[in-house]
């Protein structure tokens, strides 16, 4: 049992570093235009920008998360702060669109190591029957940089120009390195001499990496090779984890865990249907409505403020029902949500993008927090950074696939050019079809959430 200082301190880090790193990802989907304009960016390379960041992430996510539980997980944690505080800073100075998109990757490498410690470090501290409250904490920390973002970033664009977005991060990143050395002093590293699987690693990243891109390359044939190449990767990893004494990622989770493989699951589609939403409503507001980032930004706050609003309720929740059902429920509202968005038209009023804004935020606040206490709770100590990290990874993957989705609709519609008057019929033609698609999805998650079974 850890001291109240102890859980004060690691909730607290846990907290602000759940903050900053969706503070930045929502800010930049309101800077994308203004850096599209500067650097000539197309709408696919403009994609590439978000992407690129996520990709990274999700190719060292679960890897480093086992590092974090053989070497431990302060360490790593404290190292992903450093990379994504000074990848941030070079960002600042970006030359062109080939640099800007580089130290994405690196500030998304950063952002690996913290998301695959950070809910595990809490996890480690508390106790069970506490777990959802905190957790729904960190979440609406999450949700509460989410509704920061439109509106701070948009300003920040519209009065410093969107490399002030960047800028802003530095002395985030800072603090929390001074709280970490100054006040948790505890590691945590329940799977210490065990051994780490680097061919195990190096296939899990070379597959996801051949699946996001070439999914990103489709209808054309590079992509549909790498697509190909990325399933076959998959194969051999599954094969090869079986078989290994210390896996990367124990197939025996998915395969004797029910609970953990449709979270898990339900974790995947949710984002898919959900992250190229606010993508799309950027680009609507700022392209077709005529808004500037500083307007479209308090639009868009409307969803996050409300998940920041609703997402300790929805943990304390699960300390006290089923997670599946508070989840599934959720899973419902953002399917109603993603629904009412397939309507859209360029005359539609703000009130009604709105309202479908706010019922989505609802949604994800009732799914996001009982999803992850599931997860957690449903796994031994030892494994709680490959659960942080599993469950982080399966949000990147669907952040990235809900990305993929967009950018090959809008490559069909588009193609490589820009989003300029003539082609905002097309474009607003590829935001229904998204749509669309992610309301679908969202009601196949459905029925995921619910097999899941009890974890209590």
């Amino acid at each position: 049992m850890y001291d109240t200082g102890i859980k004060r301190s690691a909730l607290l880090i846990a907290t602000l570093s759940a903050f900053f790193t969706p503070f930045m990802g929502s800010s930049i989907n309101i800077a994308l235009p203004a850096i599209g304009s500067e650097f000539q960016m197309g709408a696919v390379l403009m994609s590439w920008v978000p992407t690129s960041y996520l990709l990274a992430a999700a190719m060292f996510l679960v890897p480093l998360g086992r590092v974090a539980d053989i070497f431990g997980r302060k360490r790593i944690f404290t190292y992903g702060i450093w990379i994504f505080t000074l990848s941030s800073l070079f960002i600042t100075v970006s030359p062109s669109a080939s640099v800007l998109i580089a130290l994405r990757v690196v500030q998304g490498f950063g952002s690996a190591m913290i998301f695959g410690t950070s809910m595990a470090i809490l996890t480690s501290v508390f106790p069970i029957e506490a777990r959802g409250r905190v957790l729904g904490i960190s979440v609406a920390a999450t949700y509460f940089g989410l509704s920061l973002g439109p509106v701070l970033g948009g300003f920040l664009t519209s009065q410093f120009g969107w490399r002030s977005i960047f800028l802003v991060l530095v002395p985030m990143g800072l603090l929390v390195i001074y709280l970490i050395s100054t006040r948790l002093k505890l590691e945590w590293a329940d799977a210490h001499g065990e051994k780490f699987d680097i061919v195990g690693s190096l296939l899990y990243s070379i597959t996801l990496t051949s699946s996001m891109y070439g999914f990103s390359l489709l209808p054309s044939l590079s992509g549909k090779a790498l697509t190909a190449a990325g399933a076959v990767g998959a194969v051999l990893f599954v094969l090869w984890e079986r078989k290994i004494e210390s896996p990367l990622m124990n197939m025996n989770l998915f395969v004797q865990n029910a609970t953990f493989t449709f979270s898990n699951l339900a974790a995947l589609i949710h984002y898919s249907a959900t992250f190229g939403s606010t993508f799309l409503m950027s680009l609507y507001l700022q392209y077709i409505k005529g808004f500037p980032p500083q307007h479209a930004g308090l639009i868009l706050v409307s969803q996050p403020l409300v998940m920041a609003i609703f997402s300790p309720l929805a943990g304390r929740l699960s300390d006290k029902i089923e997670p599946r059902v508070v989840a599934s429920l959720g899973m419902a509202f953002t399917a109603a949500g993603l629904f009412s968005f397939t309507f859209i038209r360029a005359e539609s009023r703000v009130a009604v993008l709105v309202a479908g804004l706010m019922l989505l935020g609802f949604g994800f606040a009732l799914f996001a927090s009982p999803n992850s206490n599931a997860v957690m709770t449903s796994i031994e100590k030892r494994l709680y950074s490959v659960g942080s990290a599993t469950l982080g990874t399966m949000r990147l993957l669907g952040q990235m696939l809900s990305m993929g989705i967009v950018m090959v609709i809008v490559a069909i519609s588009l193609g490589g050019a820009r989003i300029t008057p003539e082609y905002y019929k097309l474009f607003l033609s590829s935001m229904k079809t998204a749509y669309t698609i992610f309301a679908f999805l969202c009601c196949l998650g459905i029925v995921a959430s619910l097999a899941r079974g009890k974890v209590r």
